[in-house]
């Protein structure tokens, strides 16, 4: 099947012709028809399936060639669980609506709500926003909903695992009762089957993206290591390799280390996660896609809505809590029908995560030989039988003799000292100490 096949006007396969793509992806042959069709959809597909166009091609062909809206009023609404994923909607927005005479705009916290609300003056076909700065712009009256036509909810999953499901509630609540209502998550949990009845009217339900599924093309390994150690098996890794990669982080502090401590390896890194302002993460991103940098460390939330093409490698250096985070996580490598690496860094306390993981993909993760990295003599690694923790132990043993031999000496009593303290007499100097 062709882009040609779906029902898209002309203007929008020349649109699609200078981006080069020629076939479309499974998701966008199954929802573009029926978003044209005015369906209600629910989507499942995972990050880098093309759900961006497979939802944008529609929406600018049923916009297209209708009313214009009216000042502050709004057509379509696109909301996003982050900053990033909104810029890279609105990008895709702009590319496919080149030839098409609509108005669009983003708005998203973390700068300055001033040029937001003078873009909105006029009004928007396309509104593509965040929940919280959407709210903080009613609030100052600065955008109507009473002419909202479509409404896309994108990675409600991740809406709902930020807390944002207090601000969408209140988001519907505004807009209009008749619209077309369109929701993509990587799956389709309980919470989001909850939600989407709150929202979708007969939805047609679109899955394309099991919950087990990794990408094929997709190499993935693990290396077992002892926590202590593993920056430096991360260092010995990206300097074997002079691919672009993206480090996964758990948290934003150890982001902020990991930078830091590959720095001062020479090896060039940013990071980006919550606590960095829009300014920061901006730099950080456009850094790493102009190759500026090679190491994009990222926390999970901050990576949803990252699209970079022909990204080669990405590296756990912490597994994630959530096993489905994980299949995210890989999901940025192997796109476009390029072949990727994932890499995980895997400690003796990771056990209960992968075990997680690996039965959510149906399959396991090769372990790596981490004898080919010349790391310090301290790693210590590990396997992953019981054999673990006999070797734990000899090395301990080995330790033993030396340990003994140290703790003797400092508890070596001053005999003088420990007599006359025993005999409850006040301690008096001997001659040695009085010189």
């Amino acid at each position: 099947m062709t882009f040609n096949s779906l029902g898209l006007t002309d203007s929008l396969l020349q649109a699609v012709q200078t981006t080069g793509y020629t076939i479309p992806t499974p998701i966008q042959e199954r929802v573009i028809p029926e978003i044209l069709n005015g369906k209600d959809v629910m989507a499942a597909a995972q990050t880098g399936t093309g759900k961006t166009a497979g939802f944008t091609l529609p929406l600018l062909q049923l916009l297209g060639g209708r009313k214009q809206t009216h000042d502050r009023q709004i057509r379509a609404l696109v909301l996003t669980p982050t900053r990033e994923l909104a810029a890279q909607i609105k990008d895709s927005i702009g590319t496919y609506g080149l030839n098409e005479r609509l108005r669009h705009g983003v708005v998203f916290g973390g700068v300055n709500i001033n040029p937001q609300k003078q873009k909105l003056r006029r009004g928007l076909d396309i509104l593509v926003a965040t929940p919280g700065r959407l709210l903080d712009l009613y609030q100052q009256h600065s955008v109507k909903f009473d002419e909202v036509e479509v409404l896309i909810l994108d990675e409600a999953d991740r809406m709902l695992d930020m807390g944002f499901i207090r601000d969408i509630r209140r988001i519907l609540a505004l807009l209009p009762k008749r619209r077309q209502n369109l929701m993509f998550s990587a799956t389709f949990s309980n919470e989001i089957r909850k939600l989407a009845k709150t929202i979708c009217h007969n939805p047609v339900e679109i899955d394309v993206s099991p919950r087990n599924s990794t990408v094929k093309l997709i190499s993935q390994k693990m290396y077992r290591i002892d926590k202590p150690r593993k920056v430096d098996l991360l260092s010995s890794l990206l300097r074997s390799n002079a691919d672009q990669t993206l480090v996964f982080s758990r948290t934003k502090h150890g982001a902020n280390n990991l930078v830091k401590k590959l720095s001062r390896d020479n090896i060039s890194a940013a990071a980006i996660h919550g606590n960095k302002s829009q300014a920061q993460r901006t730099k950080a991103l456009d850094a790493f896609k102009q190759n500026k940098v090679q190491v994009l460390v990222a926390t999970d939330i901050a990576a949803r809505g990252i699209d970079i093409d022909q990204l080669a490698t990405v590296i756990n250096f912490d597994l994630p809590h959530v096993p489905e985070d994980y299949v995210h996580r890989i999901g940025r490598t192997g796109r476009a029908g390029l072949s990727g690496v994932a890499i995980s860094l895997v400690t003796n306390e990771d056990k209960k995560q992968l075990r997680d993981i690996e039965r959510l993909i149906k399959n396991s993760i090769p372990v790596a030989d981490i004898a080919e990295f010349d790391l310090p003599a301290r790693t210590q690694i590990f396997e992953e039988s019981a054999g673990r923790s006999d070797s734990k132990h000899s090395s301990q043993e080995e330790r033993q003799p030396a340990n003994k031999e140290n703790m003797r000496r400092r508890r070596k009593p001053n005999t003088n000292v420990t007599k006359q303290k025993s005999s409850g007499k006040p301690w008096k100097p001997s001659k040695s100490h009085a010189a």
